[in-house]
């Protein structure tokens, strides 16, 4: 008897916050009628893989619930999903492999989407690799951003060819780099982290920043479109693939992409220094980034489990977790602690300093 009454407890809340966001669905404009009973969320292909392991040990602790949907839209499409409202048509989670930014926020604002909760759930380091055999090559910001910018330092069309062209130390290998496409947060992590980096080595465009920040951003971030540069699309798996197929070419991608990759790929480093779990939890490799999700407040008791998924994620989080083992680098002990209390307390994010 008293199993049947919990079961019955269970399938009329869950009933009831499907009605709920059915309703929150229909005050945004949604589908009349619209319900899900399993959570949903987009985002990052770098933060994809850390989604699905947690999907994974979410239904093996909540018996009865059904797997989450995960998507890899890079983070910039999933973005737009996830502004896009609230309500059962609408995705939960935003897997981010680089912060919200103020127009992203404000879009979501303008739709209705108005109580974000931002998690860090760990770090991961902008990558650079190349196969066993690839040529070797050691690299700075200023190097990368001279080899693949549409215009370096607005001084006309890129014409280097090879990585000697850039710079004398390095092989006359041809310039060849497989990397994430202009919706990934992994490209924005290029731009930000390293090409901006390297643009600002030459003092003129620092000046140019506080003039012209439209022009600077054109000028530090826009990578040449004449094949030098390969868009592989979200699935890193494919441009670890193409490095197998193509020796002399380099790839960009997470770093847990290299880990897992480690007997076919070996690391090119960035001013000396070497990817590792170590450098990029620390924060001294250049490539090193912050991971995030992006939560709808006003899904949480709408969607059966969401509560639970997080707090799945929470608990899987650190040094010697399962997201770890996985690939993830853990996040500092200050900023664990910080976001754990933040599944718990479900505070929003109040968007004032955001970029």
């Amino acid at each position: 008897m008293e199993v049947s009454v919990k079961k019955f407890a269970l399938l009329a809340a869950t009933t009831a916050s499907v009605f709920s966001l059915a309703a929150c669905g229909d005050q945004t404009g949604g589908a009349a009628g619209a319900t899900r009973d399993q959570i949903r969320a987009v985002g990052s292909s770098t933060v994809y893989p850390f989604a699905t392991a947690v999907a994974e040990l979410y239904v093996q602790g909540n018996a009865g619930m059904k797997s989450p949907i995960i998507e890899s839209t890079g983070t910039g499409g999933g973005m737009k999903l996830f502004c896009a409202g609230v309500g059962a048509q609408h995705p939960d989670i935003e897997n981010a492999s680089r912060r919200i930014k103020k127009s992203e926020f404000e879009q979501c604002q303008a739709n209705g989407v108005k109580d974000i909760i931002e998690i860090q759930v760990g770090v991961d380091g902008l990558a650079f690799a190349e196969a066993k055999n690839g040529p070797g090559l050691k690299l700075t910001p200023k190097i990368v951003y001279e080899a693949l910018a549409a215009n370096p330092y607005g001084k006309g069309p890129n014409k280097a060819q090879t990585w000697k062209d850039v710079d004398p130390s390095l092989p006359a290998t041809p310039i060849s780099v497989f990397g994430p496409p202009s919706t990934s947060g992994t490209r924005d992590s290029l731009a930000e982290l390293i090409l901006e980096k390297g643009c600002q080595s030459d003092e003129a465009m620092k000046a140019l920043k506080e003039k012209d920040e439209k022009e600077y951003k054109a000028t530090c971030t826009r990578i040449r479109e004449d094949g030098k540069y390969v868009d592989s699309g979200e699935n890193d798996n494919l441009i670890v693939q193409k490095l197998g197929a193509n020796p002399n070419a380099l790839g960009v991608f997470g770093y847990s992409f290299l880990e897992e990759n480690k007997d076919t790929l070996k690391d090119v480093t960035i001013n000396g220094v070497e990817a590792t779990y170590e450098t990029v939890s620390t924060g001294t490799y250049p490539g090193a980034r912050p991971l995030y999700i992006y939560v709808k407040k006003a899904h949480m008791q709408a969607i059966p489990g969401l509560q639970n998924f997080l707090n799945t994620f929470a608990a899987n989080w650190n040094p010697d977790g399962a997201l770890t083992k996985r690939g993830m680098v853990a996040a500092p002990e200050d900023v664990r602690k910080k976001s754990a209390e933040t599944v718990k307390s479900l505070t929003t994010l109040d968007g004032s300093d955001l970029k």
